[in-house]
């Protein structure tokens, strides 16, 4: 995925459900507010709501991950390539949230549904700067520590 260097806050840890405490309701606002209602869809990719995303989703801050790309999906239009790069995403930090949880079915099957959301783009084209194939491949991996290899 690319590069994302600009200071993105980043929570004092990973809030996962049923094993420890979630974060102040307002703790992401500041992030989610620089995604704004009619922006240009291009332009969703450069907010720090995006960019926070990508960056938490690298760091193992799965449930962070979703909060903050929540905001940039509302935004896209449905039907869009944009609106599936995100939910990918979305599914993705899913996928390894529920991984952690030990949920191997529930990653399984968060897994299949970004598979789905990118079934239809070329690989080697970005979608709001993201590879659909380097989704994948961090797909793949899921997949493999759900086999124990």
């Amino acid at each position: 995925m690319p590069d994302r260097s600009d200071a993105i806050p980043v929570p004092p840890y990973a809030y996962v459900p049923g094993q420890n405490m979630r974060h102040p309701e307002d703790w992401f606002d500041a992030i989610k507010d620089t995604v704004l209602e009619g922006m240009p869809v291009a332009d969703l990719q450069h907010t720090a709501a995006f960019r926070a995303g990508l960056i938490y989703l690298d760091a193992g801050y799965y449930w962070e991950c979703h909060e903050v790309l929540e905001a940039v999906w509302l935004q896209t239009p449905k039907g869009t390539a944009e609106r599936d790069m995100v939910q990918a995403l979305i599914q993705l930090a899913n996928a390894r949230l529920k991984v952690r949880m030990r949920r191997p079915r529930a990653a399984q099957r968060l897994c299949n549904m970004v598979e789905g959301h990118l079934q239809e783009y070329a690989s080697d084209q970005p979608i709001l700067g993201v590879l659909p194939d380097s989704v994948l491949v961090h797909v793949a991996q899921v997949r493999c520590n759900l086999d124990g290899r």
